[in-house]
């Protein structure tokens, strides 16, 4: 997997991203800290409403930050976003009122909303093999997974020596150094068809073509089934651990761990079953295991109730397993719907429809397990996982294929989609047309 960093523009852009994951960790448990001191017993209803604030600014703000970043050159946006992100988190340790925590994450989300888009859709224009491209997607998974691991015990070990305040000085460092990366990659620019569109068509384009893909439609399906299941595990493990097991912090840990510990391990393995069978096939099994499983222990937490310690770890790691062998495969299915010039748009409607599946699914996580019970939420949860893969299956056709032969005789001569592609008849890697509909197989 690590031989795709041979590729020095992609290594200097994946150590960006590592350098600011790093700096996000270190944010995110900075402010957890900032939240008690200020709110004391309140600080979770204040990290509560963060959380939500960050999903709404990823859901309304990218398509958004995508149409007016359309016009500037793609290195530009990237170092923009990184120094927005970065004053907001040197400004973090001097305020002294929850609302300015609001304020403030709300810009830096804003800025994350422009960035992660723009930055996934750079990827696949640098590794055009679709081999190398598939073990990028890996590398980035493994990369948020290890984020994960690395940066509470990374940020406690500093806690033994400096103050929390200073936690956002490693973010501000993560952030500036993310900038410095980009500035020296070496970035494609992006076609000038995009800039050229008007601004509604530049808003509203990714949407357009995800909802007009059936492969897209079956992921947006597949997003929810992953956000139903991850949702519990990530709102409810400390509850479930501490409440229901009675163990320690270390406990919660190492539950978070096994779900990482999971999600890595089909990071590893993915690149090489990816190419022995088909994304559709991969992702849509990987559905139904994660939708079975979060149903089954739900039903066992209700009768007879908790499993053992370790059978909780396990299913807890098959659940990081099964969600990143939905999650990762994505990319691969977004660089495949659309020309290089839409990129940008179809990666900006997946930020915006994924994270809109976690924003449905994260209040019923917290809300139906602290109302109902954790069973049941886990019961809804697991049925709405379900119901996302069978509709993944309905409107994902099973001989989807990524080159469809197609020709040209049912269309006008002044078609856009003849100027891009003349010629009778031909074998064509892009489904969507100027008019974004997905092209059928012609005879």
């Amino acid at each position: 997997m690590i031989e795709v960093l041979r590729h020095p523009a992609y290594a200097r852009l994946f150590a960006a991203q590592v350098i600011a994951l790093i700096g996000t960790g270190l944010l995110t448990v900075g402010l957890g800290l900032l939240a008690y001191d200020l709110a004391g017993e309140q600080a979770g209803a204040v990290l509560g409403t963060v959380f939500a604030i960050k999903m709404i600014a990823y859901v309304g703000l990218a398509p958004l930050a995508n149409a007016l970043a359309g016009r500037w050159p793609r290195k530009s946006v990237l170092i923009g976003a990184d120094c927005v992100r970065a004053l907001v988190a040197l400004m973090l340790p001097f305020i002294d009122a929850v609302w300015q925590i609001y304020g403030l994450i709300f810009l830096l989300q804003a800025a994350s909303a422009t960035f992660t888009p723009a930055f996934q859709a750079i990827i696949p224009d640098i590794l055009p093999d679709e081999r190398d491209y598939t073990k990028a997607l890996s590398l980035s998974r493994l990369a948020y997974d290890l984020e994960n691991l690395l940066s509470p015990a990374l940020a406690g070990l500093l806690l033994l020596f400096i103050s929390y305040h200073w936690l956002f000085g490693g973010t501000v460092v993560g952030f500036v150094g993310s900038a410095l990366l980009v500035l020296a990659a070496s970035i494609p620019a992006s076609g000038s068809q995009a800039k050229a569109r008007p601004f509604l068509d530049r808003l509203t384009r990714g949407i357009r073509i995800y909802v007009a893909t059936p492969r897209l439609r079956g992921l947006l399906a597949l997003n929810l089934t992953a956000a139903a299941s991850g949702a519990f595990v990530l709102v409810n493990t400390v509850v479930i651990v501490r409440g229901g097991y009675g163990l320690g912090e270390g406990a919660v840990a190492a539950a978070l761990a096994a779900f990482g510990g999971g999600s890595m391990l089909a990071a590893l393995i993915l690149p090489q079953l990816l190419e022995k069978l088909a994304d559709r096939k991969v992702m849509v099994t990987a559905g139904f295991l994660l939708a079975a499983l979060t149903l089954a222990h739900a039903v066992y937490q209700l009768n007879p109730g908790l499993p053992a310690w370790g059978a909780f770890l396990a299913v807890w790691g098959l659940s990081g397993l099964f969600y990143a062998a939905i999650l990762t495969p994505s990319g691969r299915l977004l660089r495949n719907s659309a020309q290089a010039d839409d990129r940008p748009a179809l990666f900006a409607a997946q930020f915006t429809l994924s994270h809109l599946c976690w924003l449905m699914t994260y209040p019923i996580a917290g809300w139906a397990g602290s109302a109902l019970g954790l069973p049941v939420a886990m019961a809804i949860l697991g049925a709405i996982a379900l119901a996302g893969v069978l509709v993944a299956v309905a409107v994902w056709p099973a001989n989807d294929r990524k080159v469809i032969e197609h020709a040209h005789a049912d269309l006008p001569a002044d078609h856009p989609h003849l100027r891009d592609h003349p010629g009778p008849r031909h074998r064509h890697v892009f489904v969507i047309d100027d008019e974004h509909r997905a092209w059928p197989t012609h005879g």
